[in-house]
C-alpha cells in the first residue's frame, strides 16, 4: 500500500495545484519513483490511497496503464491518517484467504529510500513479527523507543517531556521511524480506533499486550524524507546513486 492522501502542506506552493504524489523529482512523480522501487522488489499488486486532488491521480495512472501492475484506489472523503487509512483498504489484504499469512509493505509516498524491501520483508518472516519498522539512528522531532531486543516498547515525542512506555525495558533505543512498514495480515482485524489516526497508536497498543513489532535497522542505507521543496532537488541527486 502506498501512502497518497496526504494534504503536502509542507510542499506548498508545489501542492497548491496537484497532489503530493504527482510532485516530481527528476522528471518523475513521486508515485512513479515509489512503483518503481516496489516493482524491483517483485510487488505486482498495490493500493494507493488518495484525498487531496484524488481524480488526478487516478487520470495519472489510467493515462500509463497503472504502470504495467494491478492498482486499485482507496478514496479517503476525509483525511483518515497512517492508521485510518490502512483499515479502510483492509479488504484488500483479507479479500484472498489463501494470501493472509503474507506480509505486505506499506509505504509513505514522499519516502526516497535504497532500503533493501526483500531483505525487510524475509527479517519480517523469519522473526514472524506482527509489524517491522525501518528505523535508524538519526535526529528527528519523535522517536520510537525500543528494547535490546529491537522490539517497540514506546515513543518519545518532545525533549524534556516523559517517555510513554507500553512494556517494560532494561534498555532503551531511540530510533527514528522511516515510513517504509512490513505488516502481518493478522494485524489487521486487531485495529480497533475509528475514524482518522496515526498507525503508531496501533503499533504501541500491540507492543503493549506483548504482541511482536520489531526494528529493521536500516542506517546502511540511503533514506531521504520529501517532505519540503528544498529536498527534491537534492532528491535529483540521489536517485542517481539508488
Amino acid at each position: 500500500m502506498i501512502l497518497a492522501a496526504g494534504l503536502g502542506t509542507r510542499l506548498r506552493p508545489l501542492t497548491d495545484s496537484r497532489p503530493k504524489a504527482l510532485v516530481e523529482v527528476g522528471g518523475r512523480s513521486l508515485l512513479e519513483i515509489t512503483i518503481a522501487r516496489l516493482r524491483e522488489f517483485g510487488v505486482r499488486e498495490v493500493i494507493v490511497n488518495v484525498h487531496h486532488f484524488a481524480d488526478m491521480v487516478v487520470d495519472y495512472l489510467k493515462a500509463r496503464n497503472n504502470f504495467g501492475i494491478q492498482i486499485e484506489i482507496s478514496r479517503e472523503e476525509i483525511l483518515l491518517d497512517t492508521g485510518g487509512g490502512l483499515r479502510k483498504a483492509a479488504w484488500f489484504f483479507l479479500d484472498d484467504r489463501a494470501r493472509l499469512d503474507e506480509p505486505f509493505i506499506l509505504h509513505n509516498v514522499d519516502v526516497l529510500s535504497g532500503i533493501d524491501l526483500r531483505r525487510m520483508v524475509n527479517f519480517h518472516t523469519e522473526n514472524q513479527a506482527m509489524a517491522t519498522l525501518a528505523v535508524a539512528s538519526r535526529e528527528t522531532s519523535r522517536y520510537l523507543l525500543f528494547d535490546e531486543n529491537g522490539q517497540l516498547c514506546g515513543r518519545r515525542s518532545k525533549p524534556g517531556l516523559k517517555d510513554e512506555l507500553v512494556r517494560p525495558a532494561e534498555t532503551l533505543q531511540p530510533l527514528a521511524f522511516s515510513g517504509i512498514h512490513v505488516i502481518s495480515p493478522r494485524l489487521l482485524p486487531l485495529m480497533t480506533e475509528d475514524g482518522a489516526f496515526s498507525i503508531i497508536n496501533t503499533y504501541l497498543s500491540l507492543a503493549a499486550g506483548n504482541e511482536k513489532l520489531l526494528a529493521f535497522r536500516a542506517d546502511e542505507y540511503h533514506w531521504r524524507d520529501l517532505g519540503r521543496p528544498e529536498h527534491l532537488k537534492q532528491a535529483e541527486m540521489d536517485l542517481k546513486t539508488i
